[in-house]
């Protein structure tokens, strides 16, 4: 099939690769317009951008899909079909009806489950055991689509959103080029969606990654689990912002990072509250004290915690969050 790929970010890379490699042929790609990054804040071509380039394959890239430059372009082009993931923008109803198969969204949860921007991020912080990869037909309806494939993938106790979201990505791009060459032989037909079993993932903002140490222990693992690396968990030390990396203890249950430390002198710490011991940092919770792994101070680079504690000279009942 003529295919149209629509996609932006890094997890994106790995299914316009396999596209590139199929019996399919992708006549151009739609991404998003490059946008400032990093300390220089110099502007950036996207990374499906850049893979396009290298290919040698032409790039659209519309401030809006709306463009009516952009759907006339797409009409000559007469794509079979658009495979997006991750684009980062609305396709209006009428862009949709342009190519034949429709619009092919690779989305990386196990629809109904987890519709919208951060399904990974959302999955890990409910502390979902299992994900998965679901390729569906765009309609306007917000990943309200007919399904057309589905894959699962075990959630590691070790798993943050960018470790699961770069292992669904690979895996994915093999489900999304299936779910292409069925259409195209006519073998896959689209199954509506359940209507049991709907939850929503809206994208993960600031003030969601703010750590509160009432919290259970389990909760403060999984949050901070599903806010890294962006746009990462933190909390405030001595008022200055502070971000911090996945606890380094792990429960034996094999569910969750955070724990309940079991050093025998830590269970009096409230929310916050630091303890220095010699070879790790303690955090009170709302449920006992975890550990500290790696952690980022305000203009610092980030550290293991045990040295960053050697450095600022933690005094007792100093908190985190205070």
């Amino acid at each position: 099939m003529r295919l149209v790929f629509a996609g932006t970010p890094e997890p994106a890379v790995p299914s316009l690769r396999a596209l590139l490699a199929s019996d399919h042929e992708v006549v151009a790609v739609v991404t998003r317009p490059d946008a400032r990054a990093g300390r220089g804040r110099t502007l950036a071509a996207s990374p499906v951008r850049q893979v396009a380039q290298e290919a040698g394959v032409e790039v659209l890239t519309p401030a809006s899909a709306r463009d009516p430059e952009f759907a006339a372009r797409l009409v000559e082009l007469a794509p079979d079909a658009c495979p997006v993931v991750a684009y980062g923008g609305l396709i209006p109803a009428p862009v949709l009806e342009i190519p034949r198969h429709g619009w092919v969204n690779l989305h990386f949860s196990l629809l109904p489950a987890w519709r919208g921007a951060a399904p990974v991020q959302r999955a890990l912080m409910a502390g979902d055991e299992m994900t998965g990869a679901t390729t569906f037909l765009l309609e306007e309806g917000l990943d309200t689509g007919p399904v057309l494939g589905t894959l699962t993938e075990p959630i590691r106790p070790e798993d943050t959103a960018g470790t699961l979201l770069e292992r669904l990505a690979d895996v994915g791009a093999g489900l999304l080029v299936a779910s292409l060459d069925g259409l195209a032989d006519g073998s896959l037909r689209p199954v509506e969606q359940p209507g049991e079993g709907v939850s929503h993932a809206p994208k993960i903002t600031v003030d969601d990654a703010r750590i509160d140490w009432t919290r259970p222990a389990y909760a403060v693992g999984r949050q901070i689990r599903g806010c890294t690396p962006a746009p990462g968990a933190w909390t405030t030390f001595r008022g200055d912002r502070f971000k911090v990396a996945p606890l380094a203890s792990v429960n034996t249950d094999g569910h969750d990072h955070a724990s309940v430390d079991n050093s025998g002198d830590s269970g009096s710490l409230r929310p916050g509250e630091l303890r220095v011991q010699r070879r790790a940092v303690l955090v009170g919770t709302g449920t006992g004290a975890v550990e500290l792994g790696t952690v980022q101070a305000h203009g610092k680079k980030a550290m293991a915690a045990t040295d960053w504690a050697r450095g600022v000279r933690i005094e007792t009942g100093e908190v985190l969050g205070g």
